[in-house]
């Protein structure tokens, strides 16, 4: 216990996870006393107890990366924060899926832990994952050109993101078994599925994460080289077979000659962007709800004008952090198909977020993916937290490892002796 208690890592875990305690009580009663909600006040307590329960519970039963795990609070949070100030529905409704998120990671790690993800489960996943992608095609309907939820009873939810677990399991266990063909066909598989769909977004998102896990097995450039001529064709296709590919890219290069239609989102998006300068107009303020879908495909815009572009580029380096702490787990797992498993949950998180900040600052053209674990929507963040349950998950075995070691060669020192 007392080496544990050493880990710079897991201590500056524990400091980081009281900051954001205090940072989201007094964020919370400052919009609830301005408001006078009673939401405003259960969320004060509600938002600092998830993250209290979880920094404390789950250490408790695996050993799970601190910091990571205090740095996806505060993204979580933050989403929350965002949503109450703008809409309190919204906010009460992603609390909760905050909570089922908080489960989901500690299933997913113990997952992780007690599966052995055969070359029979593998099959299994990847049957399953193609079956979820058909239910869009078939029944799903169609939501700003793509055609990628499904709706049963009255209930919504995006096929998609659960498949992306399936994904990278599937893609590790095949990858680290040398097996080629496999994980091509079924890649290929759900690309053109999601090309069915038109969500080119998530076909994007699959893709990237598939060439740089090939890349990273196989350590071929020529695979590498092959798949961004892949995605180039893919792009002129996509560009030439769907309208709203035209529409996105005119919109990308000149938003403002289609302000009045089509353009209005984004442009909306960056006066948001302007209007909050470094330090923002302050939390409560601003106009964040004159842009069309901005709780999730604008949340960012969202945060840059309320708390400006310093706090932005804050979030930006969390972000970064995370992204730092999963590639630092997945080089020291000690098998391929865990390294694989948790460098895919990385880099999934990573794109992702490129991929949406990308779009709302126009860098590149706007493709409608969320911003992982900031976004409304409960699909959106299940799969976020999900993702690094993985990783944690891959941490946990680590530890358990590194522990083994430590008392093997204590053993031999005391035969030794």
């Amino acid at each position: 216990m007392g080496l544990r208690h050493k880990d710079p890592v897991r201590k500056a875990g524990r400091r980081l996870t009281d900051v954001v305690m205090l940072f989201f009580l007094s964020g919370f009663l400052l919009l609830a006393i301005r408001r006078n909600d009673v939401t405003g006040y259960v969320l004060a307590a509600g938002v600092p107890l998830i993250i209290w329960l979880g920094s404390t519970l789950l250490p408790m039963i695996f050993h799970v990366d601190s910091l990571m795990l205090a740095l996806t609070n505060f993204l979580c949070a933050l989403g929350v924060l965002l949503l109450y100030d703008t809409n309190p529905e919204y906010a009460r409704q992603q609390v909760v899926w905050y909570g089922f998120g908080m489960f989901a990671m500690l299933v997913c790690i113990w997952g992780v832990r007690t599966f052995h993800f055969t070359r029979r489960s593998a099959w299994i996943l990847a049957a399953v994952s193609l079956v979820l992608l058909v239910l869009p095609v078939l029944f799903g309907r169609e939501t700003y050109g793509a055609k990628n939820w499904v709706y049963i009873a009255g209930i919504s939810f995006q096929p998609s993101e659960a498949v992306k677990l399936c994904l990278l399991i599937v893609l590790a266990r095949w990858m680290a078994d040398r097996h080629f063909w496999p994980w091509f066909l079924f890649a290929m598989a759900c690309l053109a599925l999601l090309m069915l769909q038109m969500d080119l977004g998530t076909a994007l998102l699959y893709y990237g994460v598939t060439l740089m896990l090939g890349f990273a097995s196989t350590g071929s450039f020529f695979l590498l080289l092959a798949g961004i001529v892949g995605a180039g064709g893919a792009a002129w296709i996509g560009y030439h077979l769907f309208a709203h590919v035209k529409k996105r890219l005119a919109i990308w290069l000149n938003p403002w000659a289609v302000y009045d239609t089509f353009g209005y989102q984004i442009v909306q998006g960056l006066i948001a962007l302007a209007s909050g300068g470094l330090m923002g107009v302050g939390l409560g303020l601003g106009s964040p709800t004159t842009i069309p879908v901005y709780e999730s495909d604008f949340i960012f815009a969202v945060l840059c004008e309320q708390f400006g572009l310093v706090f932005a580029l804050c979030v930006l380096a969390i972000v970064v952090a995370l992204i730092w702490r999963g590639a630092t787990i997945a080089m020291a797992a000690r098998t391929s198909f865990h390294g694989l498993l948790a460098m895919g949950a990385t880099l999934m998180i990573g794109l992702q977020t490129f991929v949406i900040i990308g779009g709302v600052i126009k860098l590149i053209p706007l493709t409608g993916v969320t911003m992982p674990f900031v976004s409304y929507g409960g699909t959106s963040l299940l799969s976020s937290m999900c993702l690094v349950g993985l990783i944690q998950g891959v941490e946990s075995l680590n530890r358990d490892d590194l522990a083994e070691d430590t008392r093997l060669a204590l053993q031999a020192e005391e035969a030794d002796v």
